[in-house]
């Protein structure tokens, strides 16, 4: 797209300038350091120059560094943006897959449609959508693909999704933040910390400031008038708080799941959600809590060092930064818990604002909420995660009148295809996001798939048990509060041709008993005829066209059984003597 062309060559731009004075500041500071070491020669050696001229030389070199960091900064976050565009472009491009975050960590096992759909994983709807920085905002996002909102919810989420849709700077500022391979931070484990009580209390705390004081002093006292008794007697005592207190010290500095890159990142998010929430500028008192946490955190870190080692002698620093600590969790801890939900809603909002601005041609569903009705009516639906220029959409129709569809079809004609696109549709609707449609209008669903079904040597499992223990569970979602779409694949493919049919027929009219509404293709067209004994059944077909040797499909719905069949010329094709 021109706009993230345009922002891609400005970031490298800038890149390109940040390196230039990269390679000029780094130089210059070797010339002053140089140039200071040849002075101090002058004044020390031949005392050709006072050595307080050393001072405007130092006070340089100072100032050559803070400036060589702000630099290498800029440097660091116009790169990360040049690669930020970098992933934009190529799924504007349809070259996505594998740039991204698979989110593989997500899928739970048995789910009733994750792995179907392609939820997860290389080239999958969470790799599509993702833009999150943190994991709460991926977790978030994994937790809307993988349970469907009520509809009150899901219109909020639309609403913010369509204002923030144009909100490309604020997409920015935060692709800008952090390092990932700096940024630590495991949500859970924070708020473990965050909420666990304090073992120091005020009290306790100004105790060990107080201490630490007169510690101090006592070391200074005895260095200075060389009264070394004073000095050890302050030591000693330093030693004995420290034995003393050290149990309750250690809770408040436990592992918090957070270093302090990823609390730095953590509040710079917070400090931008404000504009991607309904409720207003994000918690000012947070950023500043979560910032003060991560400056906490790194003194934390230091006290293993050798530095840290000798401050909690002569400043009982290891007290000193755990009160601190639990002076923060008790001002602060409760308050965890709602800036990570910001976080987590901001992230998952904006990665679907994302590709909603980058497919302007896609839609938000409309929501039927008729009791007792069940819905599902597209047009020109198409799977979101084909390139565009190879998606042919179809529109299709579930009601009442029309509750399962029966599509018939030989090999590689669309069917799974087609079901997959009605699928990932449906999950995008039910968690807030426009779909690959002309328009969609539908009822609030559950929604249960058996696409593909394995067997497993390790669980003793033949494909044809995993294949019904799945539709048991589409039996069981159809008895929940909410209608059923369900999507089934080539029905009890796993057994014989007298069985499939007599069990696809009672399994396809068991679920009409129930509110449900579905797909389900076959290559059985004896199963076809269902559709003249209920009405509530039509059949419809995907075809080929065989010509010359040659196989083509044109991926099209039409009304009726298939009357082809392509598998002798596709074993043919392959070099198969048939």
């Amino acid at each position: 797209m021109i706009e993230y062309t345009g922002r891609r060559e400005r970031q490298q731009r800038r890149a390109a300038r940040a390196a230039r004075w990269d390679a000029g500041l780094g130089w210059s500071k070797l010339a002053v350091f140089f140039g200071g070491l040849g002075l101090a020669w002058l004044a020390l050696r031949s005392h050709a120059l006072r050595s307080w001229w050393l001072l405007p030389a130092l006070l340089l070199l100072a100032a050559l560094f803070v400036a060589h960091d702000r630099v290498l900064r800029l440097r660091q976050r116009a790169e990360r943006l040049v690669a930020y565009y970098d992933r934009l472009l190529a799924r504007t491009r349809e070259q996505w897959a594998g740039a991204g975050v698979p989110g593989d960590a997500f899928l739970p096992p048995d789910h009733p449609y994750a792995a179907d759909l392609d939820l997860f994983g290389k080239g999958s709807l969470f790799e599509l959508l993702c833009q999150a920085r943190t994991s709460i905002g991926q977790q978030r996002l994994a937790d809307w693909l993988l349970q469907a909102a009520p509809p009150a919810e899901v219109r909020r989420r639309q609403v913010r999704v369509a204002a923030l849709r144009g909100e490309l700077d604020l997409r920015e500022r935060i692709a800008a933040l952090g390092h990932e391979l700096q940024a630590q931070l495991t949500p859970a484990q924070l708020q473990a910390w965050a909420q666990a009580p304090p073992r120091l209390g005020a009290r306790a705390q100004a105790a060990v400031l107080l201490a630490g004081t007169a510690v101090l002093a006592g070391v200074i006292y005895g260095m200075a008038d060389a009264h070394y008794a004073a000095t050890l007697a302050a030591l000693l005592a330093a030693a004995l708080l420290l034995n003393r207190l050290s149990p309750a010290a250690a809770a408040a500095l436990a592992p918090r799941g957070a270093n302090g890159e990823g609390l730095r990142l953590l509040a710079g998010v917070l400090a931008l959600s404000g504009r991607a929430s309904a409720s207003g500028p994000g918690p000012a008192a947070g950023v500043a809590a979560l910032r003060r946490l991560a400056l906490l955190g790194d003194w934390a870190e230091a006290d293993d060092s050798l530095m840290g080692q000798v401050l909690n002698f002569t400043l009982l620093y290891r007290l000193q930064v755990a009160a601190a600590l639990d002076a923060w969790r008790r001002r602060h801890g409760a308050a965890l818990a709602a800036w990570l939900d910001q976080v987590a809603e901001c992230e998952a909002l904006l990665s679907l604002a994302s590709l909603a601005w980058e497919r302007p041609e896609d839609v938000f569903p409309e929501w039927v909420e008729t009791p007792g009705a069940v819905l599902w009516d597209g047009e020109e639906v198409g799977h979101p995660l084909l390139p565009a220029s190879a998606c042919v959409r179809n529109g299709l129709r579930l009601d009442p009148q029309t509750r399962v569809l029966l599509v018939s079809g030989s090999s590689m004609s669309g069917k799974s295809t087609l079901l997959r696109a009605v699928g990932v549709n449906t999950v995008l609707a039910h968690m807030g996001a426009p779909v690959r449609a002309r328009s969609l209008r539908l009822t609030p669903t559950a929604l249960a798939t058996r696409l593909r079904t394995s067997d497993s040597l390790l669980l003793g499992r033949s494909g044809f048990y995993a294949e019904i223990l799945r539709l048991r569970q589409v039996f069981e979602l159809a008895e929940g509060s909410r209608p059923l779409l369900f999507l089934l694949d080539e029905l009890l493919e796993g057994t014989n041709s007298h069985d499939r049919e007599i069990g696809a027929r009672g399994l396809i009219l068991a679920l009409l008993a129930r509110p449900t509404l579905g797909l389900v293709t076959t290559h059985d067209l004896a199963l076809a005829a269902l559709a003249a004994e209920e009405p509530r059944i039509r059949n419809v077909h995907l075809e080929d066209h065989i010509q010359g040797g040659d196989i083509s499909f044109d991926y099209r719905l039409r009304d009726g059984v298939v009357t082809t069949s392509n598998a002798l010329a596709l074993m043919r094709l392959v070099g198969l003597k048939v």
